[in-house]
């Protein structure tokens, strides 16, 4: 028995993260008719999506400690691109 479909933003990074390696798996095989690898592939895209934001969101929550003036202040993390 299928588990019953949880909404994307549900989802933990990890659950969601998992979810979509093993559609990614699902696909990779195939075997699959084309109604269901479209089925997946939306899946994917909208798991791909969810984990994305869900990383961002963290970035933005990250900050560094900097030591300004004798006091110590948060600064936001911004990671060399």
């Amino acid at each position: 028995m299928a588990e019953p479909a949880q909404p994307n933003s549900a989802l933990s990074f990890e659950a969601g993260l998992d979810e979509l390696e093993k559609v990614v798996k699902q696909l990779e095989g195939g075997d699959l008719p084309l109604e269901r690898s479209l089925e997946l592939f939306e899946k994917g895209m909208s798991l791909s999506d969810t984990c994305r934001k869900q990383l961002e969101e963290a970035e933005t929550r990250v900050e560094m400690l900097i030591r300004k003036e004798g006091k110590i202040q948060p600064e936001p993390f911004r990671p060399d691109k």
